[in-house]
């Protein structure tokens, strides 16, 4: 498939580019700056520019089968309405060209899942995360109300452990305690499940 990584330069993006290029996809990164893209290969293509600018998000688009959005802010506890603005031009742009599958990388915890997390998870969602979250549901919403042929990825807790391809994967909170999950295995559940017809238009979370 040819596929646009939205995020590309992030942990889990950079994650994402590199085992679709593994797998024999064509990737387009849509980055900023760049020289964060260093990765070299025949078959990646870098677009630099904001995800925000509709010309750039439009060149690196055209042509695309699929949609994979790593987007996020990282460390940071401040969402600056990270999705709330970056959203609505990644629907409008897939919608004009005609491109209509989408694998969006949001977090266990976010709208229905936050009902069956545990309390010392909930705790974290409400405090620190709560910019954040509010954010993700804001985006998260607008794509289920959107045509697309979509899959919002819900990941535990974030780590850079290895690779496993032992995760776990369930439409309810499927584990007690603090899940996680590497963004190496997130990225393998991304790529492999894009062409996975039976988790279109569904809310899925992946833990190990």
């Amino acid at each position: 498939m040819k596929l646009l990584v939205l995020g590309a330069t992030g942990g889990t993006g950079r994650q994402v580019v590199t085992q679709a290029l593994e797998a024999g996809h064509e990737v387009t990164a849509l980055a900023r700056d760049r020289s964060k893209v260093n990765i070299q290969h025949d078959r990646l293509r870098v677009v630099e520019g904001d995800v925000e600018n509709n010309a750039a998000l439009s060149a690196a688009m055209s042509g695309q089968d699929a949609v994979v959005s790593a987007l996020g802010r990282g460390m940071s506890f401040a969402s600056k309405s990270l999705m709330e603005r970056a959203v609505p031009g990644i629907l409008v742009t897939m919608q004009a060209q005609g491109v209509k599958r989408l694998m969006f990388t949001s977090a266990m915890g976010v709208g229905e899942s936050y009902r069956g997390s545990p309390l010392p998870a909930k705790i974290f969602f409400r405090t620190l995360l709560r910019g954040i979250y509010a954010d993700k549901a804001i985006g998260e919403e607008m794509i289920r109300n959107s045509r697309l042929e979509w899959t919002i990825v819900q990941p535990g807790r974030l780590t850079d452990g290895p690779l496993t391809k032992a995760y776990r994967v369930s439409e309810r909170v499927p584990m007690s305690g603090m899940a996680v999950i590497s963004r190496a295995d997130t990225a393998h559940f991304l790529v492999e499940r894009i062409g996975d017809r039976s988790t279109i238009n569904k809310t899925l979370i992946v833990a190990n």
